[in-house]
This record gives structure tokens, C-alpha cells and sequence, in this order.
């Protein structure tokens, strides 16, 4: 899941790589050896450096979170939690959101809550503050999102993990005594159309950007005029991405944006040159091109001539000594999705 500029902290769009939990219970066993009755393994990137500890792991923290709000202490005895994870950490495309989400449904799956998925955004919302990631990782596609004001006196509680402190683990913290449950319905989101003409290449570089850094350049407060840019970008882009045939240059001059690139481009070497020269008009088929989420992946939007889009930017990173891969991703409309075996 990642966020499309300039809808910075509003507009999601869930793509074609998905985290994957392979989940099994032993519901004839009576006790488990494993730390609160669960054991975690794990493949995919980073494989061997991610902590599969059930009470510092992300994914379990979370569902342990969700679980506690609902009574239980632990998991189902002899639980088993196999982690499959191709979505790069740390590069702007969505794993700690993913994250999140996989926790509150594996909750839900292993104790039977019968969560909607409209709760069970609002746990996700708990834990991950940003509702176009987590949004659009439940419910698929393009959203548009927006989150209620949250009680500091709840929000701030130990006993809640939160995403955004990897890899330190931070929150999550239980004393025996019930987490505070989420309000009702603090997520509100609607989805829009996507234009089946449009794909999206991902430049992933080599190295990580967290997203406390990505932040933390960010100002206290903008100029009127930069918000107002921004505001008529993303009220035209969203209906632009849903127009077939894509209107080229609506789509390109939508994604321009002044809240967050700006400031973050001294995180990613090269950000700068990309955003200026890769054009519509210098790369035939471009419909427009933004920062990842908080980076340093690069998004375009084209509806063709993907190859040598991304050669392009993969020039210009390898001319900073900056190696990348890539990738052509289609979005992902169903969102979350459980299969039953």
C-alpha cells in the first residue's frame, strides 16, 4: 500500500505484492512450550534479521493487541505462524501498514471474533495512524481516507504497539490489565476508480528510509499557497485516475506536489532530477511520477513502454551510485482476503 502524491496521508492504492500469513492451530492440544502459545517462522526479505519473537514481531504484537482488547491473554494453543513477505522494508511501499493489517486479521481468524472489516480498520487505525495504508491494505484499490480525532489519553497507552517505531519495539506492553479498545468507526474511507490502462512501476533503491526520518524533515506548518496546491491537485486526481483513456497531462500536473517531496529530497539521492526531467514528453507513455509513500521507492504511472521508464530512472540512480530494482504493478481491488483450508 502506498500513498500516490500529492494526496500525502489521505489517498492509498493497494498493489499486486501482497504479505502473505500461512496460519495453523492445533485445536486438540491442551498446552504449548511456545511464548504465549504461538511460534512465528518467516521468509521473504530480510529473512534472518526479522524478530520472530510473538511479543516484539509486528504482525503477532498486533494481533496480541487485538486479542487482549478481546479477553484473551494469548494466542489458541499451538499456534503457527508462517510469515511470507516479498514487500521491501523500509522503501515507501507499505510493510509496516501491511503489517498491521495482517495482525488484526490473524486475531480475528484465530479466536473467531467475527470482526467486520470496518472494526477492524478501526484497531488497525490504533496502530498505524495513517488511514490511506491501512485502508486500502483491508479494502483494496484507490481510497480516499480521513481519521477522527483521538483521545492523547488512549492513544498514548503502553499497551498499544505502534508501527512507525521499528525495528526497537515500542507499545504492546501488557501489565494484565485490557488494552483500551479503539473507538467505533475513528476510519472513514471511499474508494475510486482506477483507469484498467494503468500500471505502476516501482524503482526500488538499496537502502532504507524509515519513516520516522521521512518525518521528522517534514515542517511544523506550510505556507497557505502550498496547501491550496496541493488541495486542487488531488481534487481533480482522483476522478483523472478513474478516466479512461488517462487524461496525460491532468494526471501528470495531479501528482505534482509541495507538502512532502520538497523536503524529503535530500533523503534520496537524485529525487530532485527525477521529478524534474522524467516528463510525458521525455518518456513516451509516463502519465506522472512521485516519491513512494515516504520513500525512497519511485512511483510512475504509464500505460506503456515500462521497460525503458524504468531504465531511465535506473540511470539516473546508477549515475549517484545507487543500485535499484523494479517492478510493473497492477492494483490490488480486492484488498485483505482470507482462505480457509
Amino acid at each position: 500500500m502506498i500513498t500516490i502524491s500529492p494526496g500525502f496521508d489521505v489517498i492509498g492504492l493497494a498493489l499486486s505484492i501482497w504479505l502473505e500469513l500461512q496460519v495453523r492451530v492445533d485445536r486438540s492440544a491442551t498446552s504449548s512450550n511456545a511464548s504465549l502459545n504461538c511460534v512465528v517462522t518467516y521468509e521473504g526479505e530480510k529473512a534472518g534479521q526479522i524478530d520472530l519473537s510473538a511479543d516484539r514481531n509486528l504482525i503477532t504484537r498486533t494481533a496480541l493487541y487485538v486479542l487482549r482488547c478481546c479477553g484473551r491473554e494469548a494466542f489458541p494453543v499451538e499456534t503457527h505462524v508462517h510469515i511470507v513477505n516479498p514487500i521491501p522494508l523500509g522503501r515507501g511501499l507499505g510493510s509496516s501498514g501491511a503489517a498491521v493489517v495482517a495482525g488484526v486479521a490473524l486475531a480475528n481468524e484465530v479466536a473467531e471474533l467475527g470482526l467486520s472489516k470496518a472494526r477492524m480498520l478501526d484497531y488497525c487505525l490504533m496502530i498505524e495512524r495513517h488511514p490511506d495504508n491501512v485502508a486500502a491494505g483491508l479494502y483494496g484499490g484507490l481510497v480516499g481516507t480521513y481519521l477522527n480525532e483521538l483521545d492523547p489519553a488512549d492513544t498514548e497507552r503502553k499497551e498499544i504497539p505502534l508501527s512507525e517505531v521499528l525495528p526497537e519495539p515500542a507499545g504492546g506492553l501488557y501489565n494484565g490489565c485490557k488494552p483500551p479498545e479503539p473507538p467505533l468507526n475513528i476510519g472513514h474511507f471511499r474508494k475510486f476508480r482506477w483507469a484498467k490502462e494503468i500500471k505502476a512501476i516501482a524503482i526500488i533503491p538499496d537502502f532504507e528510509v524509515s519513516t520516522a526520518t521521512a518525518r521528522d524533515v517534514l515542517p511544523a506548518m506550510y505556507p497557505r499557497k502550498d496547501a491550496v496546491f496541493n488541495l486542487q491537485r488531488l481534487a481533480l486526481l482522483v476522478t483523472a485516475l478513474g478516466q479512461s483513456p488517462p487524461d496525460v497531462d491532468m494526471i501528470y500536473e495531479g501528482m505534482q506536489d509541495r507538502l512532502h517531496q520538497p523536503y524529503r529530497i535530500t533523503l534520496v539521492p537524485g529525487l530532485d532530477d527525477i521529478l524534474r526531467s522524467v516528463t510525458p514528453q521525455s518518456s513516451p507513455g509516463l502519465l506522472g511520477i512521485c516519491l513512494s509513500g515516504a520513500g525512497p521507492t519511485i512511483l510512475a504511472l504509464a500505460t506503456h513502454s515500462f521497460d525503458r521508464i524504468a531504465e531511465n530512472i535506473l540511470a539516473m540512480f546508477s549515475a549517484k551510485n545507487i543500485h535499484c530494482e523494479w517492478k510493473v504493478l497492477e492494483p490490488a481491488d480486492d484488498g485483505m482476503t482470507v482462505t480457509r483450508v
